[in-house]
């Protein structure tokens, strides 16, 4: 439902995406009539926008030739959806992603507050984005994610109150060593002083966290990345992935599987291997490429697939006038 101030913004924001818009148009997209157009046309005017209009049956809004919009104000949340979107994308491993995501990234720092820009830069320097076949994102706070993030780029203690799986509260001061976001989790990899060894603590289970004055000087050689795989990775069951992709494979798709692990091309297509600990998932990831792919193994990811796809024909078969029962 719109009011009239985002119908406003609404505008603003179709004006600056295209060269021109006709006034029906914005009309039926804001769920007005063409006199309450040319009422915020007028609004806009009044601010100082140079909006410029053609008559006629078909007349047309557009901004002056060269006018730019001062750029848009982010909050902190926003900000850090942005950047850490950007990592993901430079994460896959796209052919276009380096160029394209320093070049977003230099213009979002430039007009972003001083103080955000500097939290924002730590967290695109400190956190490790591990690849991981999974759907299931557990949401955790973006303000703590960036203070993590502060306390591993500066070497700082934080103290934190932590919930356990077993619904244990407890009060400890941690050597943050890294951040890491696996398996739709956010973690931090560090020094618990409290039980005097290495731990990896879930974001979403800090029920309050403070950055400490007192230093620490992390170790050299230490590697977030390979802790979070060699503590999680082994610490499940894993299904050794072996599939056999048709030979017009994608580059896109060459890429994204590429992240997540190994692909060699063969004579008759390219061979993907990877662990994972959901077949589940693994049938809804390939099925995305919308590629057609050969199971060489496990054997078990071929019933997976079967489900995948009973479950689309039942969704297909439902009526509107059909009560909703659970997919079996």
């Amino acid at each position: 439902m719109y009011n009239p101030t985002m119908r406003l913004l609404t505008i603003l924001e179709l004006l600056q995406s295209r060269e021109k818009i006709s006034g029906k148009e914005l009309a039926q997209r804001l769920e007005v009539d063409n006199r309450s157009v040319r009422r915020y046309m007028a609004m806009l005017q009044d601010l100082g926008i140079p909006v410029e209009s053609s008559r006629g049956r078909y007349g047309t809004y557009s901004l002056r030739p060269g006018f730019k919009l001062p750029p848009l104000m982010l909050t902190e949340e926003e900000a850090l959806a942005v950047a850490l979107g950007l990592l993901i994308i430079q994460s896959k491993g796209l052919a276009f992603a380096t160029p394209s995501v320093v070049g977003a990234s230099a213009k979002i720092a430039r007009v972003l507050p001083a103080n955000l820009r500097e939290r924002i830069q730590v967290l695109q320097q400190v956190v490790v984005l591990v690849p991981h076949i999974h759907y299931e994102a557990i949401m955790t706070s973006g303000e703590l994610i960036l203070q993590v993030s502060e306390a591993v780029y500066k070497q700082q203690q934080l103290w934190l109150s932590y919930r356990s799986a077993q619904n244990e509260h407890t009060k400890r001061v941690v050597d943050p060593y890294g951040i890491a976001y696996w398996a739709g989790r956010w973690y931090m990899v560090g020094y618990c002083h409290l039980r005097q060894g290495m731990r990896a603590y879930r974001l979403d289970r800090v029920t309050q966290a403070e950055i400490q004055p007192t230093s620490f000087e992390a170790p050299a050689d230490f590697d977030c990345r390979e802790y979070v795989l060699s503590s999680f990775g082994n610490a499940q069951p894993m299904w050794e992935l072996e599939i056999l992709f048709e030979p017009n494979l994608p580059e896109g798709s060459k890429s994204i599987l590429q992240a997540y692990g190994s692909l060699e091309e063969q004579p008759d297509g390219f061979c993907y291997r990877s662990r994972v600990d959901s077949l589940d998932d693994t049938a809804r990831f390939l099925i995305d490429f919308r590629c057609k792919f050969v199971v060489i193994n496990p054997p078990e990811l071929r019933q997976a697939l079967r489900q995948l796809a009973q479950e689309i024909s039942q969704l297909a078969e439902l009526n509107k006038s059909e009560e909703f029962v659970p997919v079996s």
